[in-house]
């Protein structure tokens, strides 16, 4: 079974990290492993799942991550341009700096770099390039994830193409809160939703049952998964 003739697995892994699984093939979505008290899996038996490639939505500790371990062993790492270089210079053997608007291709599917209004720069100060939001096509469908973002009017244009399912940050402070990132379903019109970049640190408020029936009273599915749960589209 490939890729491509599978049904997308995604695992919730707390705040803004995923596994999406295609039949045999792997991608991990911003490696928030050590240092993330949400997350139910160690970052050895994270590096023993083999990824076929590691996205990276901005550069913050909190969603960069562990990003060069995996590099180091040999994963790709697929960002903006700012953060391949980074990751290269960092000892990531495989590094693929891409840009807005920018689609890179693997035998897991593809990555499209969109925009997000926030900010990035790595934990040691480096500056991140623009932080950004990813469309991922893979096991057959079209996953939106907004990385840090507040709601802006371009993701009408992101939503075009047809989403499966929008994954959205709710935790206010440092992204929209769950009303605003609810208002963002009205642009994306996915047929599904899924909230993050919640409830990992005490500044994250964001309800995801506001969110749930703001979602549902606007005709849109909405998946809640606990840290370690696995969702199937």
């Amino acid at each position: 079974m490939t890729s491509t003739d599978a049904r997308l697995q995604l695992r919730f892994l707390g705040h803004s990290t995923f596994l999406l699984t295609a039949g045999d093939k792997k991608v991990l979505i911003d490696p928030f492993i050590q240092g993330n008290p949400l997350c139910p899996v160690t970052l050895e038996e994270a590096l023993g799942w083999r990824v076929d490639a590691v996205l990276i939505s901005h550069a913050h500790g909190d969603h960069w991550g562990n990003a060069l371990e995996f590099g180091k062993a040999g994963v790709p790492i697929i960002g903006t341009a700012e953060i391949g270089t980074y990751a290269a210079k960092n000892g990531a053997t495989n590094a693929i700096g891409a840009n807005i608007g920018g689609t890179v291709s693997g035998d897991w599917g593809r990555v499209t770099l969109t925009p997000a209004w926030h900010s990035s720069s790595f934990p040691d100060g480096s500056y991140g390039g623009m932080p950004t939001g990813l469309i991922i096509e893979m096991g057959g469908c079209r996953v939106y994830f907004a990385g840090d973002t507040s709601r802006f009017s371009d993701m009408a244009l992101i939503g075009e193409g047809g989403l499966d399912l929008a994954m959205l940050p709710i935790g206010d402070h440092y992204t929209m809160g769950p009303l605003e990132a609810a208002k963002c379903l009205d642009l994306l019109k996915p047929v599904a939703a899924l909230p993050m970049h919640y409830a990992t640190f005490p500044p994250l408020t964001g309800d995801p049952q506001v969110f749930a029936a703001e979602a549902e009273r606007r005709g849109v599915a909405v998946h809640l998964p606990q840290p370690g749960d696995t969702v199937t589209l």
